[in-house]
């Protein structure tokens, strides 16, 4: 039988690669995100794409007065999803986020049991985490993996912990 596996690409915008928050080492793992893509569609697996989503009120919410850096507005450059990236996502489910964390997917994959769930994308400390948990936490059966050469940070240090915490709630890191 075969496994039924999904791959999450979290947050790869404009914003996050070249904008607002961007940062070089961001750009570096296009070609993996994109290589990643191929081989799921290829495979008829499912691939899921979250939107880090923001409004003009995005400084006074707690998050704003955190990071007081407007980023992925919704309707501007920033929000769209960076290079070969946002053409291959055509035709595959949004999920629109406005905290770290996708609500939606949670709910999502309260209904769709999978084997395996991969997550790919940005900021590996920060979204990929928080995805990764949710993914661990309403498929609580399923095999949850982070490819680390599919995420990246703006601080190495951050990943590692990053990457160490999920190790240590049974997330895989390939």
């Amino acid at each position: 039988m075969d496994k039924k596996r999904l791959l999450l690409v979290i947050d790869y915008q404009v914003d996050f690669v070249v904008g607002s928050l961007g940062f070089p080492k961001a750009k570096t793992i296009e070609n993996f995100i994109a290589k990643k893509i191929e081989e799921f569609v290829a495979s008829n697996d499912d691939v899921i794409f979250t939107l880090d989503t923001h409004n003009s009120s995005y400084l006074e919410t707690l998050e704003g007065i955190n990071l007081p850096i407007k980023h992925c507005l919704k309707g501007t450059e920033g929000h769209q999803l960076y290079g070969k990236i946002k053409d291959l996502a055509n035709g595959h489910l949004m999920l629109e986020k406005d905290t770290f964390g996708s609500k939606e997917l949670g709910l999502y994959l309260l209904s769709h049991n999978y084997d395996e769930i991969y997550l790919v994308g940005l900021v590996s400390y920060i979204c990929v985490l928080s995805n990764a948990i949710i993914a661990k936490t309403f498929n609580a059966n399923a095999r949850v993996i982070v490819y680390q050469e599919g995420v990246s940070g703006a601080s190495e240090e951050d990943e590692k912990i990053a990457l160490s915490a999920l190790k240590n709630v049974q997330v895989e890191i390939r």
